[in-house]
């Protein structure tokens, strides 16, 4: 039916990760179809490799391709194409506008209401009552006619450089036979961090026990992660490591494969571990727990227990003792409990641990 397909996604590490059922779908569906992704460039370790993708097309959004002359020029170059289907699933005015002026005979997903007028089809994005992923197949659905949904999981591939490299990294960093846990302690979000003072006594449990304990992150978490591993009892120990802004996206996925458990906050690099199949313990705070779930079986969320969760604040509105209460209120001995079972259960890097398909419903504790 279609011949050619545009999918625009131009959100972040997560998000971007959320459409990749959606590109796996419509392969399924359409096997002969040439498909393409528009995204963010600095994300383009995320998708360039995708086997459901014929190309992609990534812009600098926050740099040459965010001033006018250029931002005409990608609609140009898009309209050139001449899709068949234009799918937007970023409501926002960007994304909005180059799904509304891409040229494709069909056009739907998400929009803000100015650019909804040149949309075939609008739906709302639900992702405040059901998963992101799950709003995005009622697209697939509702407005592309696809009736059958093919749903993988989230799916990300890498080079073998990428993996090598990756590899060589891991294994220069941790005597062989280290069962290593991996800490993303960073969020876009202050509202979604768990007080460093807890990972770090999650971090000295761990380490006491024989683990490694791996810091990630991006250069913008290297602050609080100076400031978690400070104050831990065992932060000069060998099993202690931190490479806070030295990996790229497709280094960090290869070397969750080489970790047993990712101890997280929500997050892109959450999404990554998903999609990487290595047991994950999360806290939510500010985020909904309905939408952005960690999107696999095994996976275990703590949810706060305050009143105000979720409030889908970056900064939290209160003061005093209450400030970050929805995270305050996580207890370290809570989240060790669920880290322990998913050692237990698990215990060995994710890359050797058998993927299972079709339940992805992770695990909610409601404190």
């Amino acid at each position: 039916m279609y011949k050619k397909i545009l999918v625009i996604n131009l959100m972040h590490i997560g998000d971007l990760l959320l459409v990749t059922p959606v590109l796996r779908t419509l392969r399924e569906n359409f096997p002969d179809a040439h498909i393409e992704l528009l995204a963010d460039k600095k994300l383009g370790d995320l998708v360039r490799l995708n086997k459901n993708l014929d190309d992609c097309i990534l812009i600098d959004k926050k740099g040459d391709d965010d001033r006018l002359p250029n931002f005409v020029k990608v609609i140009a170059d898009i309209r050139a194409k001449k899709f068949d289907l234009v799918i937007n699933l970023h409501r926002n005015e960007r994304a909005s506008a180059l799904a509304a002026f891409s040229g494709g005979k069909k056009i739907v997903g998400y929009s803000k209401p100015g650019f909804a007028l040149l949309f075939n089809k609008v739906l709302p994005n639900l992702k405040a009552v059901k998963h992101q992923i799950h709003s995005h197949f009622d697209v697939l659905r509702e407005a592309c006619g696809i009736e059958k949904i093919y749903d993988n999981g989230l799916e990300m591939w890498i080079s073998d450089e990428d993996k090598a490299s990756a590899d060589k990294i891991f294994h220069e960093n941790f005597p062989a036979g280290t069962r290593v846990v991996a800490f993303n302690i960073g969020a876009s979000w202050l509202t979604k961090r768990w007080i460093d003072s807890y990972f770090a006594e999650c971090a000295d449990n761990l380490v006491e026990r024989g683990y490694g304990v791996a810091f990630l992150g991006g250069d913008m978490d290297k602050g609080i992660v100076e400031t978690c591993v400070d104050q831990m009892r065992q932060k000069k120990s060998e099993l202690v490591k931190i490479f806070t802004g030295k990996f790229t996206l497709a280094e960090l996925a290869g070397f969750l494969d080489k970790c047993v458990l990712m101890l997280t906050t929500d997050s892109g690099p959450m999404h990554i571990g998903v999609a990487r199949n290595i047991p994950i313990v999360t806290m939510f705070g500010a985020s909904p727990v309905p939408g952005f779930y960690p999107y696999d079986a095994k996976d275990i969320l703590v949810k706060t227990p305050v009143a105000c969760h979720p409030c889908g604040e970056h900064l939290c509105p209160k003061t005093g003792a209450e400030v970050l209460a929805c995270m305050k209120k996580i207890p370290v001995s809570v989240v060790m409990k669920y880290v322990d079972e998913l050692l237990e259960t698990y215990g060995e890097p994710a890359e050797k641990i058998p993927r299972e398909y079709g339940n992805y419903q992770c695990r909610v504790i409601e404190l």
